[in-house]
């Protein structure tokens, strides 16, 4: 026999015992899912194969030959990546399980919001502590611009070269470990920059390839336009982010439209821009949202009711009228916790801009303000690039932090028929993955991560209310991150399985 005979031979049986040769066992199949991937295709029938932390398998026809160790029949049900919530709050480091956000299906969030970020001059040793206490979802990190002020020792309008300088060095050597800088601007110590500032550090971002998310300088109707034009000059340098985009009382389809228009129109001068709305017509945040800039701190205001008594409060009286008056006004904090702004003047025999300066004060408490008109953050919600996040946290007084993604399937997917299941869910897994770089998340697709949701979209239900924001959602069987299951039928496991994530290259 020649030896290319045998060459020939030896090639046909080897690639024979390749054929035959079984697939490696998955650890877990989902069996009989409707897959909606993502991607906001339409769904599809099939068998999901995960092994270790990611997706080895899609089986549409059933003629996979691979074996699993553990099975879940998902007939009926709907197969999702798990949710990745743009904007979130909370501390990893008191509350790592974070069920709040389990419980309705997400599986990444994101903090270091609004400017606000772990008070550290090192991210990575905070990072590598959340890694030892141990996560339940992933993190996607951010450092707070209003943090960089603190820690430089920026307080005012005046920042000296040094100050500057300062804050860029601290951006510049934590950026490697996070997504990106948060702004904001509302808040103090963040409200005083001026652009010039921010744009600065907007070019360090931007190098890196990072975005900037920010909580605009003012969200009321009137400004709106305005702040969305100064974050679109930080796009010039960054991809940009509008974080929980909302019109204070603004009306009307027609004005989401006009708001939606702005954005569109900065895409079209080559502007990253992007944005995410929460399901809700009501804000929340803590009470000195309506008093001046010159009394947001407790020495300010001192300041402001020696020498411009009637001129506060004649501002903070307009400021909540124009916000519908005090009775739009929910306290969320004791000792006022389920009253009324005007419930608490009415209880005090006073004006209520008299109980804001002399009770409360600017850091007094924190409150549920009904100031959106649901047509327009309805129009919001259902445009095309606008992804869907919370705002939430474990602890807030806001039912956000418990329904946001049980609310949209439930009220804009169910009720309203505004949005097809597949669109819904793209705008809470691949289109957030989209603007975070996430580049194996957010999609079911083979060697992505396995971080899934199991539902039956009739029984999923948003049960926190503004009364009762602590009740957990119902109707997520299942969630796995990274490949393992923190929630089934009701229960949720001891594991925490999430990562810190790094942006993907």
């Amino acid at each position: 026999m020649s030896l290319f005979v045998v060459v020939f031979l030896a090639a046909i049986s080897s690639d024979a015992l390749a054929t035959a040769a079984p697939e490696e066992p998955a650890d877990l199949v989902i069996n009989h899912a409707r897959i909606i991937d993502g991607t906001g295709t339409p769904a599809y029938r099939g068998n999901v194969y995960i092994a270790g932390d990611r997706i080895v398998e899609i089986d549409r026809d059933n003629a996979s030959k691979r074996s699993a160790t553990r099975h879940i029949d998902a007939m009926g049900k709907v197969l999702s990546p798990g949710f990745i919530d743009l904007h979130s709050h909370g501390s990893p480091l008191r509350h790592g399980d974070f069920n709040n956000f389990t419980a309705m299906g997400v599986t990444t969030i994101s903090l270091g919001q609004d400017g606000s970020s772990p008070d550290s001059r090192n991210l990575a040793k905070w990072i590598a502590k959340v890694h030892k206490n141990g996560v339940t979802p992933n993190i996607a990190m951010f450092i707070g611009h209003g943090t960089l002020r603190r820690l430089a020792g920026v307080n005012g309008e005046v920042i000296s070269a040094k100050q500057q300088q300062e804050m860029e060095n601290l951006l510049s050597d934590n950026l490697p470990y996070v997504f990106g800088m948060t702004t904001g601007l509302e808040y103090s110590p963040a409200l005083y920059a001026k652009p010039q500032e921010i744009q600065a550090l907007a070019k360090i971002v931007g190098r890196e390839d990072k975005l900037i998310m920010s909580h605009l300088r003012n969200e009321d109707d009137s400004a709106l336009q305005t702040s969305i034009r100064e974050l679109a000059e930080q796009g010039q340098y960054a991809r940009v982010h509008v974080s929980h985009l909302k019109s204070v009382y603004g009306k009307g389809q027609q004005r989401g439209a006009q708001i939606l228009s702005w954005l569109q129109s900065a895409r079209d001068d080559g502007i990253e821009i992007s944005a995410d709305v929460y399901p809700y017509t009501a804000s929340y945040t803590n009470i000195g949202i309506v008093f001046p800039e010159w009394a947001k701190t407790d020495a300010q205001l001192a300041i402001a009711v020696n020498n411009r008594r009637a001129e506060l409060e004649t501002f903070i009286r307009n400021k909540v009228m124009a916000r519908n008056g005090p009775q739009a006004t929910l306290f969320g904090t004791p000792p006022y916790t389920g009253k009324t702004l005007a419930q608490v003047a009415v209880e005090a025999g006073k004006p209520f801009e008299q109980v804001l300066i002399d009770d409360i004060g600017p850091r007094g408490a924190s409150a549920a303000y009904f100031v959106m008109d649901d047509d327009l953050q309805s129009r919001l919600v259902v445009d095309n690039n606008i992804a869907i996040a919370s705002d939430g946290s474990p602890t807030g007084f806001h039912p956000r932090g418990h329904g946001t993604f049980a609310k949209v399937l439930q009220h804009y997917v169910r009720s309203r028929e505004l949005l097809t299941l597949e669109q819904a869910i793209h705008k809470m897994t691949g289109l957030p993955a989209q603007i975070l770089t996430l580049k194996q998340r957010g999609v079911i697709k083979e060697g992505n991560f396995a971080d899934l949701v199991i539902f039956e979209p009739q029984q999923v239900k948003a049960n926190a209310s503004y009364s009762e924001p602590h009740q957990l959602a119902s109707g997520f069987e299942y969630v796995l991150v990274n490949g393992q299951l923190v929630l089934a039928n009701g229960t949720f496991s001891t594991v925490r399985p999430g990562r810190v994530l790094q942006p993907d290259k």
